[in-house]
């Protein structure tokens, strides 16, 4: 009889111990708590905004990095910011050179006529395409994502919103010009039109000439997107707070919160 107690010990001290796991289990971690934390992730992600910026001719992502620390509104405390390098490639209007250039420019100035390498900038545009998917393959609404570029980082900013197949928060140029010819319109669909475009450019800018931003509206509305331009009296080829202060309050007004 004591024999057989023992034999019997082993098993239902296992089922004991299995017992109290499960039931500690249970108090501790209710069923619906995962879908509750789930639930609570999709949504913070949803309501998280995600802005891309991308840097001109020659320039870097990292060099551009302290441009965030000026969007202190509490609507940016979710916002994750990236700021990708171009990769190094030759540039034309730099007698052939090789520095970090998203795709190749033909002439320093750019007017509204300059020549487009368009099969370029479709090769760049994937790569900002593949940027985002990622973003909203993690959860971020569309809505909430923002596009921002100074230069050759506007005209990609442009083309990259223009030809993405949803509609995003918005697209943001700064200096920046058109970098395709008017037979791409065809290829944006109806959700990208929906896209609005923020365009700002220094009326004294020699390097990418006022005229090239002001070919900029037309352009888009011949093509049915709405576009609010902005002109900087006095302002060279640059960036300058104002501008990135309007730009905040632009984004604010447009952040789609996870409700």
């Amino acid at each position: 009889m004591q024999k057989l107690m023992l034999l019997l010990a082993k098993p239902i001290c296992l089922l004991l111990v299995t017992l109290a796991c499960t039931l500690i289990f249970i108090l501790f971690f209710p069923p619906n708590s995962y879908s509750h934390n789930h639930k609570k992730h999709q949504d913070l992600m949803a309501a998280r905004s995600f802005v891309l910026w991308l840097h001109g001719l020659g320039d870097s992502g990292p060099a551009n990095e302290p441009i965030k620390t000026l969007f202190t509104s509490p609507e940016f405390k979710l916002t994750k910011w990236s700021f990708p390098s171009a990769p190094n490639n030759p540039v034309t209007c730099n007698y052939g050179s090789v520095m970090p250039s998203w795709f190749d420019i033909h002439e320093i100035p750019v007017t509204a006529d300059s020549p487009k390498d368009e099969s370029g900038v479709l090769e760049a545009v994937q790569k900002v395409h593949a940027m985002i998917d990622k973003e909203v393959a993690a959860g971020t609404d569309p809505d909430n994502v923002f596009v921002c570029g100074f230069s050759q980082g506007g005209a990609l900013t442009l083309a990259s919103v223009l030809l993405y197949p949803r509609t995003l928060g918005g697209g943001a140029v700064f200096s920046g010009w058109v970098p395709f010819n008017s037979s791409m319109i065809e290829k944006f669909t109806p959700d990208a039109k929906r896209t609005p475009i923020l365009w700002s450019h220094g009326m004294a800018d020699r390097t990418v000439l006022f005229e090239a931003g002001q070919a900029g509206p037309p352009f888009l509305e011949k093509a049915g997107v709405s576009c609010e331009f902005k002109a900087y009296p006095g302002l060279a080829h640059s960036i300058n707070n104002k501008e990135l202060q309007y730009l905040e309050s632009w984004i604010k007004t447009r952040l789609k919160s996870s409700s």
